[in-house]
């Protein structure tokens, strides 16, 4: 045990290192934890034998859950819904013809098997949301037309189709191939997917706003706890365990709960390390002797699904009528860089491994089809994730002006406010006045009042009284207890726009402390009115 142990660590270790030395280098990191994998196997410099795959499956089954809630959690609904019909259709009938299109290349170019070609298709199918994320903040690319939104919705979400797909084809290849059978796998996996996902979310979100946790850090593990459950509960009446999570994450991710930001640090850190363990595996599984004979099948593949499939699925456009099986489609509006720099942005990764050693312990086949999905990814990650930023400059698809990081939920602006503390003593000249008959210092706002254990927002009319505890806000930024910014952008045709702040309609538990106004900060007062573009800072009570 102590040797596995001690194993576990330098790996661990090892990965960090390598993090660091690859940031540096331009290397991909996924890509330093496949070559460490191979280091360590048992053709490589430590001889390590491993070969167990259903060890492997259910260690990297166990850490896609958990890439793929943290891939909806920490997507920002508000800058991602506006290429939201987009990216779902990229992640249903886009992965769908990128995996025939595949499928009949292997069967006419590379001369395998129907079901063969198309499994292999499927394998390969979705493309990494933990790869695309990484380089997107990483190299923090801004870029045009809300495209990081449009990647990061597409590439969290089309695994669970992906996933069916291979549940389909296995079965196939299984002999389980009768329509009454793939029909109703089709329907279990949809339905119970939704149905639970969505009672999970719903039931989790009012749990999050309404318990609070004796024990610090234990909303952390509560969370995880949902993760599981979500995948578990409809994987066990057949259902995609994979939507059910991701769908859970989105919705959990953009509801207002406590600790949110240290939920997304926490889980930031737990994916780096499912990452790690995954890319190892695969690494540790590999046998580099007999890469040779699959170099070309999968550099050839790899260059199909960069060149031909994503950018075919860019054009895929919304299924106009329910109903019908193919649907009606309509060209997207989307630029011939865009289009091109979301083609090549599909990366390959943890999916496709994940799904290969499910297929490799399922059925066997005439071609090595885990080797070849190996190299997929491994090209995948050296050319197009190294290659990403410079395709994007090349394409003129940087936005200077853009802000990645706002594409995610664990982003937070600077906001130039500090907070003031001060405590009304006895016999204070202050006690027993309201908040309009008192005269303040200029430029701060009393934001918080805190009686008797109780944080209240208060209004001109609250009347103060001996040991009320103030928060005041200034200018400058620092953290007090009790305060909890949430903040709103007045866009275009926004109907507080013209209006004085004492016009809009105020809620009990919220009030504006300060106005983000391009490059100046404004302390609000009731008389100032409200401009397009403004950003209001309001601080909530929980």
């Amino acid at each position: 045990m102590t040797t596995y142990l001690l194993v576990t660590a330098i790996v661990i270790f090892a990965c960090v290192f390598l993090n660091k030395v690859s940031d540096r280098l331009g290397i991909p990191t996924l890509l330093a934890f496949i070559l460490l994998g191979m280091a360590f196997g048992s053709d490589g410099i430590f001889k390590i034998p491993f070969d167990n795959y259903s060890f492997a499956e259910q260690i990297c089954s166990i850490s896609l859950i958990f890439i793929m809630f943290y891939g909806g959690f920490g997507t920002n609904w508000n800058q991602a819904k506006s290429v939201a019909a987009k990216a779902i259709l990229l992640s249903t009938v886009g992965v769908v013809v990128t995996s025939g299109l595949t499928g009949v290349f292997c069967h006419y170019v590379l001369h395998m098997g129907w079901v063969e070609s198309f499994l292999l298709g499927a394998l390969v199918g979705s493309t990494d949301a933990a790869s695309v994320f990484s380089i997107l903040r990483s190299k923090k690319l801004n870029l045009r037309y809300n495209t990081a939104s449009l990647l990061e919705v597409e590439s969290g979400s089309n695994d669970p189709c992906a996933y069916m797909l291979t549940a389909t084809f296995i079965s196939i290849a299984k002999g389980q191939a009768s329509g009454g059978h793939i029909g109703l796998l089709i329907v279990q996996q949809i339905f119970f997917g939704l149905l639970f996902g969505a009672l999970i979310a719903v039931a989790a979100s009012w749990m999050l706003r309404k318990i609070r946790f004796a024990t610090a850090g234990f909303d952390m593990i509560f969370v995880v706890g949902i993760a599981i459950l979500a995948y578990a509960l409809p994987s066990r009446f057949g259902g995609n365990g994979f939507l059910s999570v991701y769908i859970v994450g989105i919705v959990l991710g953009n509801t207002e709960i406590r600790n949110k930001r240290n939920l997304v640090n926490f889980f930031d850190g737990l994916t780096g390390l499912m990452q790690m363990l995954i890319f190892f595996l695969l690494g540790l599984l590999a046998f580099p002797s007999r890469l040779p004979q699959v170099v070309i099948p999968a550099l050839l593949i790899a260059v199909f699904l960069t060149f031909v499939a994503l950018a075919i699925a860019v054009w895929l456009t919304f299924v106009a009528r329910p109903l019908a099986v193919a649907g009606v489609l309509v060209p997207f509006k989307s630029s011939v860089s865009q289009q091109l720099l979301v083609a090549w942005s599909g990366l390959r990764g943890a999916a496709s491994i994940v799904f290969a050693i499910m297929a490799e312990m399922a059925v066997n086949t005439e071609n090595d089809l885990f080797h070849i999905v190996f190299m997929i990814v491994l090209f995948s990650i050296l050319l197009q994730g190294s290659l990403l930023p410079l395709v994007a400059r090349k394409l003129d698809m940087i936005d200077e002006k853009g802000d990645v990081m706002k594409t995610f939920n664990d982003y937070s602006e600077e906001t130039p406010v500090q907070f003031i503390q001060l405590t009304v003593p006895k016999g204070h000249f202050w006690c027993g006045k309201t908040l309009k008959e008192l005269t303040q210092p200029p430029e701060t706002l009393i934001v918080l009042i805190r009686r008797d254990g109780e944080n209240r927002i208060p209004n001109g009319d609250t009347e103060l009284a001996a040991g009320d505890v103030l928060i005041l806000s200034a200018t400058s930024p620092d953290q007090v207890e009790g305060v909890r910014l949430v903040e709103i952008h007045l866009g275009e045709n926004n109907a507080y726009i013209g209006k004085k702040l004492s016009e809009i309609p105020k809620k009990e538990n919220s009030i504006v402390i300060l106005i983000q106004r391009g490059d100046e900060v404004v302390i609000p007062h009731g008389n100032i009115r409200l401009q397009q573009g403004d950003m209001l800072v309001l601080n909530q009570t929980e």
